[in-house]
């Protein structure tokens, strides 16, 4: 459906996968700011990585993993809290942005309308943005949001990354099924399907490639 340049190609995704890594190492990690509009946002030309998805995807979990950093993203019992822009600097050269969730029900009309206005603006207009990995629980079958979500990033020609959170909580054969099931759900719309990356925050399964995969795009910038 969506022309060629909405997403990477499977065979790049295939050429990502037999590269050698580089094994980022991530030796410093800071909160720099909350935005509540992208005006807010840093204003330097450091290349950014969004995170995004449902609430309660395990997004907050995933961050302090990937960096190492118990607490660095404030995880809460409650989903649905992050309602601004975070950016956390990674190594003093690249951004990790931390998004407000989609998809809590339990919030106001008004507040959804002005969080997906805040995520809309950043990800249209924030040039440094480079990539945008979507959080998707592994546990459940296709949602019907996180679709509609992935096919407009296609629509907007903004490179993403799919993410599956929370794979600890199934066997090897279920997480191999509900992957398939994704990815076939997705040729209904795509020609070219994106990279997907398995994580578990729990057993930390996920990190090396997820930085391995930012490092070699840094490289190349």
């Amino acid at each position: 459906m969506f022309g060629k340049g909405t997403c990477f190609s499977d065979k790049f995704a295939t050429f990502v996968a037999k590269i050698r890594y580089y094994f980022m190492e991530i030796k410093n990690s800071e909160f720099v700011v909350s935005s509540p509009v992208v005006s807010k946002c840093p204003d330097d030309n450091k290349p950014e990585y969004a995170f995004i998805g449902r609430s309660n995807v395990g997004k907050s979990s995933l961050i302090n993993m990937l960096c190492n950093h118990k607490g660095l993203a404030k995880t809460s019992a409650t989903p649905g809290k992050t309602l601004l822009i975070n950016h956390f600097i990674i190594n003093k050269e690249w951004y990790l942005v931390d998004l407000p969730g989609y998809g809590y029900a339990r919030r106001s009309k008004s507040v959804q309308q002005k969080l997906q206005q805040m995520i809309m603006s950043y990800i249209l207009q924030r040039e440094q943005l480079i990539n945008v990995f979507v959080l998707i629980d592994i546990r459940h079958e296709p949602q019907k949001i996180d679709v509609e979500f992935i096919d407009w990033l296609g629509q907007s020609n903004i490179p993403f990354s799919i993410v599956f959170t929370k794979a600890d909580k199934l066997t090897a054969s279920k997480i191999s099924s509900n992957v398939n099931s994704y990815l076939e759900k997705l040729k209904e719309t795509w020609e070219e399907l994106p990279p997907y990356f398995v994580t578990s925050s729990e057993k930390c399964i996920g990190r090396d490639e997820i930085l391995d995969y930012i490092e070699q795009i840094n490289k190349k910038l």
